[in-house]
């Protein structure tokens, strides 16, 4: 068995109509993160913990920021494409756990939905949860969101 982790934050983007999607959900009346791909703060650290577990790197290495082909992409796209590099490598995952930072929006009622969006997609249970920074930092003062995920692997 092995564990990864992983980190991703990014900021409220000043685009109007961009979407804000969390664990692929796309989450209604809220703003958009700023960012190459969709901005899923959650899909991204939770793809940062898969490629870690199976130590293949992080994710820019694998989906570099300035690839036109992955310009607005849907991050639920990139996962399956990490799913099966961390299945090449060797590996299955067999629990995944995530936190979400934000102070603003409140996402309680939309995480059951990110939690059984993405336990489907790995096959195995994941956990989402969320808190706040109490108003300290970045986060606190509504500048964007972060994402922080565990996830524990298993050798095929």
């Amino acid at each position: 068995m092995r564990i990864g982790q992983g980190v991703d934050i990014h900021a409220f983007s000043e685009d109007p109509g961009r979407a804000l999607v969390l664990g692929g959900v796309r989450i209604d009346g809220e703003r958009g993160l700023a960012g190459h791909s969709d901005a899923d703060v959650v899909t991204h650290a939770l793809m940062d913990a898969l490629l870690g577990a199976a130590c293949l790197g992080d994710l820019g290495r694998h989906f570099p920021d300035d690839d036109p082909a992955t310009a607005g992409v849907s991050s639920l796209e990139l996962l399956d494409v990490v799913l099966d590099r961390v299945a090449a490598a060797g590996y299955v995952p067999c629990s995944a756990d995530i936190t979400v930072l934000a102070q603003s929006p409140r996402l309680a009622s939309q995480l059951g939905v990110m939690a059984e969006l993405l336990s489907h997609r790995l096959g195995t249970p994941v956990s989402v949860k969320a808190t706040t920074t109490e108003q300290l930092g970045a986060i606190g003062r509504s500048e964007g969101i972060a994402a922080m995920a565990i996830v524990l692997v298993e050798e095929r």
